[in-house]
């Protein structure tokens, strides 16, 4: 692998962290729990984090083989069905596995030994990003929904 495939590979690993620690206290009673006023449960939440991480693979990364049902984004809001932990926290293993083999697998994506992490890509969600920005933009939507939790399940009801 390309050096800085393996260090971007690597902040996306550490970036996710507290996530990953997060989850290994979460109980099956914190999932309905959520923060008035906000509609969002810690069970969206952690729904939504791995259905954004698995569209990442896909549409930003190039992952074709990638079936991705993100159901917190088409649903846009909390439906109070994601209360099943053991479910979630494949999910969210799953994301986080594809998202690390869709970065992995760029510079054979681009033909060439090193990943062209400069390529701009467009989505409608967020503009025009180079992957490597985009890369920044996803570990940075896991630490906001992760920082989320945090405060629901210390506030939250």
């Amino acid at each position: 692998m390309d050096p800085r495939t393996t260090s971007l590979l690597a902040l996306f690993t550490e970036g996710r962290t507290r996530f990953t620690k997060l989850l290994d206290t979460l109980t099956a009673a914190d999932l309905p729990k959520r923060l008035a006023p906000s509609p969002n449960s810690i069970g969206f939440l952690v729904r939504h984090i791995g259905d954004v991480e698995l569209l990442f693979a896909k549409n930003v990364f190039g992952l074709k083989d990638v079936q991705v049902h993100a159901s917190t984004v088409a649903k846009g809001h909390d439906t109070g069905e994601w209360t099943d932990l053991a479910a979630l926290k494949a999910y969210v293993q799953e994301s986080a596995d594809t998202l690390r083999r869709a970065i992995e697998a760029l510079p054979r994506q681009a033909g060439t030994p090193d990943a062209d992490w400069d390529t701009v890509i467009e989505t409608k969600e967020f503009g025009r990003k180079t992957k490597a920005e985009a890369l920044g933009r996803i570990v940075t939507h896991t630490a906001y929904h992760d920082g989320q939790i945090g405060m629901v399940l210390k506030y939250g009801q």
